[in-house]
């Protein structure tokens, strides 16, 4: 074994071995869309005295973290995402409101001097209102009475801790004693002996305590207490009529801390839990049974070899699994999808090796019995340049996705990456290790046809015999990528798009009943409810979804309890929440991705390739994304976060066929470079075209495992991404290429340079192709 087979080997077998060593010993880290529970996410905001800066950020979420833990969730997460964003996850949590109320309060507390009533007592007296002055607030107290509060004298940072009690000796209900600390202790004193200075019953005589803007108590300074003296000791009791859970909760925020800034929660979702181990038991199915049909038609296809990388499609799932495991990325729904999506990839390099190979033992047959060894060594030499540019562009697709989407559909971008780099270490090291020891076998190598690239396949021996001059009438073939363009738009501009509440903002709930239930019913029902805007649909077979512009946590109990009376016992499956603000900027993020994935997509092929090249791969890209947003327009399906995940997926693979044709087309161009440019294009089709159905068909295996298989959650995604690369593999052929042959007509770039590693087979078409001349019999022979 030669010295870099040798090292390839180990290094396969000490990855693998590891993969397996991680598998076996740790557990993945599940995403609230799989275990189920609920995920919040807060935004801080500025106050007038603190900017909501990385700093305020940090501290407020200490601040959530103890008010989280006092909640008593197992196993809470919670994390800053940016400057200003906080993500709370609660596993298990199915009923979000309390967490809401809890974490969403600033507990913003304050102690103010009451200078007197406002309004009311003065109008009753007919003298005219005082206005407020500029420090002055006019808040009601809790019986309703509107005072007249100087600006505060004491924050809740003066708080050392609060506890609820209640008043067993007088029976006086519930309250929570505060203990002050520091500056508070003298504050505290100053602002009660003030107070005391004016007679018993004045309103001037009270301190109003201020939390959330919301006065809670606004007690009489007792009469013992001295003018100018006031309550010392640094203790004071809250009193305010507080019930039990009232109670504990006013001393869970202040014992929490205020946050140092407001916060808005700006996304809420919650997945029940039978969700989850459904969307499990879905995936898992679907990838075992997509990974074998996968498995099967490439050993059919390519015998000894197809086998060898199937094995090598097992060492890729545990590698991807394992990589999952060490980076501690967490699993989401798209997540498992791309999990499953990138075994398409993996099998898309071993198709491209396979079929140099065949390519290389054509040109090279009857050359010796190393033929096959170096056929396979070519074949894997040959198709790295097209295997590393395609995942490249995928890369990108994935980088765009983790920058600009959120929630788990940012999980999909990270399971597609660590996907497409364990498919080239699946196919570029441990394909190559299996493939190059069983060539070197006597019994394989007297064998060859069970290799399965001994003979070039039933459709490159079919294109052989036919010879189709497919590029003679590429205008036509434009023509109809322009119709089918023109069709796709029109569903846009008569049906419209059915943007999700990732990019509008709003609530979607969704519930399954105990029967089935008709959406007008529903709809009817909600409308006498006091919810008339509630739009209604039905998902998947039994369920029912609500969505609406606008809901509290305490309407989304009024909607279910709504909705369990027209279908019995209900349980919530579903629950997302998306501030407009959020909305607005996940639509903005999406075209911003976009525009950057086309943009970035043409400029890498364009530094790889020519300026021709990127311009056709990018024109194909924008024809793949119109057809595909224009047919889930004509099916009214929802524009989502998932959908975007699968439209940059299809970008990706688009770039993938266009990648394949334009290497191909370097490659024959530069071995000769004085053939005409449609002939050179027309070639590299010709050549592809079995690379291109084999590739189709096995990522077909997969996606239509997925979209029978997956679960209601995964149906639109795979029928997105079936759309896609039925349309992506037409655009490769039938209208990158065109493109290209009319904007090197008229570019004055010359042909590109022979490459110094030109291909055994390249060189043999590219004579087989080059026009011939001379009398009649020549062979082309030089010397």
């Amino acid at each position: 074994m030669k010295r870099a087979n040798l090292v390839r080997a180990l290094l396969a077998l000490a990855v693998v071995a590891v993969s397996v060593y991680l598998t076996v010993t740790t557990s993945p880290r599940l995403g609230l869309d799989l275990r189920g529970g609920t995920q919040i996410v807060l935004e801080t905001r500025d106050s007038p005295t603190t900017q909501a800066d990385r700093e305020a950020t940090d501290r407020t979420l200490e601040v959530l973290r103890r008010r989280v833990d006092a909640l008593g969730v197992a196993e809470p997460n919670i994390a800053r995402s940016g400057d200003n964003r906080i993500i709370v996850e609660l596993p298990g949590l199915q009923d979000p409101r309390e967490a809401a109320d809890v974490l969403g309060r600033t507990a913003q507390l304050t102690f103010h001097p009451v200078l007197g009533a406002a309004g009311a007592e003065k109008q009753e007296k007919g003298e005219k209102e005082e206005k407020p002055q500029e420090e002055e607030r006019v808040l009601p107290d809790e019986s309703g009475q509107r005072l007249r509060l100087g600006p505060a004298e004491l924050t809740g940072e003066g708080v050392e801790n609060a506890e609820a009690a209640i008043d067993q000796q007088t029976g006086g209900g519930w309250y929570v004693t505060v203990d002050l600390r520091g500056g508070g202790k003298g504050a505290w004193a100053e602002l009660t002996g003030q107070a005391a200075c004016s007679p018993a019953g004045d309103p001037k005589r009270r301190v109003a305590i201020v939390l959330d803007d919301r006065i809670i108590s606004a007690p009489q300074v007792d009469p013992s207490v001295a003018c100018d003296v006031g309550i010392t000791g640094g203790s004071t009791q809250i009193t305010g009529s507080f019930t039990q859970e009232e109670a504990k909760e006013l001393a869970l925020l202040i014992d929490g801390g205020a946050l140092p800034v407001p916060v808005e929660i700006i996304e809420q979702r919650t997945v029940g839990p039978t969700l989850g181990e459904e969307a499990i038991d879905a995936s898992a199915r679907a990838a075992v049974i997509g990974t074998a049909l996968t498995a099967l038609f490439i050993i059919v296809v390519y015998r000894l070899l197809g086998g060898l990388a199937a094995v090598a499609l097992v060492c890729y799932g545990l590698i991807s699994y394992a990589a999952l495991i060490a980076l501690g990325a967490t699993l989401t729904l798209p997540g498992l999808a791309g999990f499953v999506l990138a075994i398409g990839m993996a099998v898309d390099a071993n198709v491209l090796v396979f079929e140099r190979a065949r390519e290389e033992y054509a040109a090279r047959r009857g050359k010796g019995a190393r033929s096959l060894r170096t056929a396979a060594t070519e074949g894997f030499r040959n198709a790295f340049s097209a295997i590393a540019d395609s995942n490249i562009t995928t890369l990108l697709a994935a980088g765009l996705l983790f920058f600009f989407a959120s929630g788990p559909v940012r999980g999909f971008g990270v399971t597609l990456s660590i996907g497409v780099l364990a498919s080239m270490i699946s196919a570029l090291i441990i394909t190559r290790v299996l493939v190059e020891f069983a060539v070197s076998r006597r019994a394989v190598r007297t064998r060859p046809a069970v290799t399965g690239i001994s003979r070039e396949g039933r459709v490159r021996e079919w294109l052989a015999r036919r010879q189709p001059d497919l590029m003679r009438h590429g205008r036509r073939w434009l023509a109809v990528s322009a119709a089918a363009v023109v069709l796709a738009g029109s569903g846009i501009a008569v049906r419209g798009l059915d943007f999700g509440v990732e990019f509008t903002g709003g609530r979607l709930i969704e519930y399954s009943t105990a029967r089935p239930v008709d959406p007008e019913e529903v709809r009817s029902a909600l409308a006498d409810a006091g919810f008339p805007r509630a739009v209604v649909q039905s998902s998947g077979e039994d369920d029912v979804s609500v969505r609406v512009d606008e809901l509290s946590n305490a309407q989304a109990a009024e909607v279910q309890e709504t909705v369990e009376e027209v279908g019995g016992e209900t349980e919530k499956i579903r629950d997302e929440l998306i501030g407009p603000s959020l909305g607005d900027e996940l639509r903005r993020g999406a075209l911003i991705a976009l525009g950057i994935a086309l943009a970035a997509q043409m400029l890498y092929l364009a530094i790889r390739f020519r300026w021709t090249f990127g311009a056709a791969a990018v024109v194909a890209m924008a024809h793949d994304v119109l057809i595909l947003v224009g047919v889930f327009a004509w099916l009214g399906k929802p524009i989502d976060g998932v959908f975007l995940a699968a439209l940059l997926t299809v970008i990706g693979y688009s770039v993938n066929d266009s990648v394949v044709v334009f290497d191909r087309v370097r490659e024959l161009w530069g071995a000769n470079r004085k053939m005409p440019f449609p002939t050179v294009a027309n070639t590299a089709i010709v050549q592809t075209v079995p690379r291109t159905v084999n590739t189709g068909l096995g990522a077909l295996f997969i996606l239509a495992a997925l979209a029978l298989l997956g679960g209601d959650s995964l149906t639109d995604f795979a029928l997105a991404l079936l759309v896609g690369i039925t349309v992506g593999t037409w655009s490769s052929m039938f209208t990158a290429t065109p493109v290209a042959i009319e904007l090197e007509a008229r570019s004055s770039a010359p042909p590109p340079r022979p490459s110094s590693s030109k291909s055994y087979a390249a060189a043999a078409a590219a004579r087989a192709d080059r026009p011939r001349g001379g009398r009649r019999g020549d062979t082309g022979a030089q010397v």
